[in-house]
């Protein structure tokens, strides 16, 4: 059965035989990291793909998103999303930060910015929004009310490489976009990640800080982490590079394919691709509604049954863990979406036969041909 999973998601990789001569280089140079020509050239290289003008490369997104609140001396409480990743709000208590969650908006899965100023008190400092699923944040109201109350905006965009809105990079939004570049994204370098940066200055400071806070061989100005990316990783990513355009227009093909099925099938909403963007396809999340059959969760075991790695993103919602626990129904569009939310297999090389098993199980599961007992039955 192990041979015959489908993943949720499965990394793309360059083929060996290219990665073979920069190992080499690597092994030649005797330089593994510290800011080797990988690195610089990776940093460069990207700057130039995704438009934007300072960039900073991380070990991985969540050291990257820690030291991004370090960088804009962010205190107090942070206003954020409890539809997200752990690693979102796990941040904040890193950085010994309040996390004060908002509700979502229901369509977009973003933090529904009309609810934020209700959340602000005196010890707010900070935005913390997500662009989930890849699809834009309300970045022009978010930066509204940050420039009323004076706050920083941190957008976590672990989910938004490479996407575009309203002709421009939306890694540009805020005063630090956090982007992962783990084996899970649509860009990988294994594990990684990066900060993109409104000026100079502020990427020096970030530079520092992920070099334990070294200016220089004797001088140290901050108390900075080691949160380098190293040589392996950066070579790999300038290979991941060259082939990244493929890549996206293979998952959009894939998830257009799911839209034309999943319009014969009563209950199954697939999320709309957002307008004015061009979107990375990163995720392929459905709801499953009342009119289906089955269950979210029913739905949920019979892929599993099936080999079929399916993935509740996000269920449950961070803001029930133990150390941040609030009430969901405060988070009414969240917690809804939290309990109906699956994401379905999607990647560049998903071939025909995988996907019409994914298609098959559904269609079984809408007419009834399953073991689930049914809904509320």
């Amino acid at each position: 059965m192990a041979d015959d999973l489908i993943t949720v998601t499965r990394p793309s990789l360059p083929d060996l035989e290219k990665l073979q001569p920069l190992l080499e280089e690597i092994w030649k140079s005797g330089r593994l990291t510290n800011g080797g020509r990988f690195h610089e050239e990776l940093e460069a290289r990207l700057c130039e793909y995704l438009g934007v003008e300072h960039l900073s490369l991380f070990t991985n997104g969540t050291i990257a998103l820690v030291t991004a609140l370090q960088a804009m001396r962010v205190t107090g409480e942070v206003i954020t999303t409890p539809y997200t990743f752990a690693a979102t709000p796990h941040a904040l208590l890193w950085n010994k930060l309040k996390p004060v969650f908002v509700d979502i908006e229901p369509d977009s899965f973003n933090l529904d910015a009309s609810k934020i100023e209700a959340a602000i008190t005196p010890e707010t400092t900070a935005i913390l929004p997500v662009h989930c699923y890849g699809t834009p944040a309300n970045i022009d109201e978010i930066q509204r009310i940050a420039d009323l109350y004076g706050l920083h905006v941190i957008y976590d965009a672990a989910h938004a490489f490479a996407v575009r809105y309203r002709g421009r990079s939306l890694l540009e939004a805020g005063d630090i976009s956090v982007l992962s570049f783990h084996a899970t994204k649509v860009f990988n370098t294994f594990e990684g990640g990066a900060l993109i940066l409104k000026d100079k200055k502020t990427k020096q400071r970030v530079d520092y800080l992920k070099n334990f806070g070294f200016a220089n061989e004797t001088t140290v100005v901050a108390p900075g982490i080691n949160g380098k990316m190293n040589e392996f990783q950066a070579a790999l990513g300038l290979l991941q590079l060259e082939k990244i355009d493929s890549d996206i227009r293979a998952r959009q093909s894939v998830y257009r394919k799911y839209r034309e099925e999943l319009m014969g099938i009563e209950g199954l909403q697939l999320m709309e691709e957002p307008v004015d963007t061009e979107w990375n396809y990163s995720y392929c999340p459905v709801l499953v509604n009342e009119s289906f059959p089955l269950s979210r969760d029913d739905l949920y075991s019979e892929f599993r049954k099936q080999g079929i790695l399916v993935r509740r993103y996000f269920y449950p919602l961070v803001s029930d863990f133990p150390m941040y626990f609030a009430p969901s129904a405060v988070f009414e569009n969240a917690a809804d979406t939290a309990q109906r939310i699956l994401c379905l297999p999607i990647y560049s090389d998903l071939n025909d036969e995988d996907f019409g098993r994914i298609i098959s199980c559904l269609r079984e599961a809408a007419n009834g041909h399953h073991g689930a007992s049914g809904r509320g039955q």
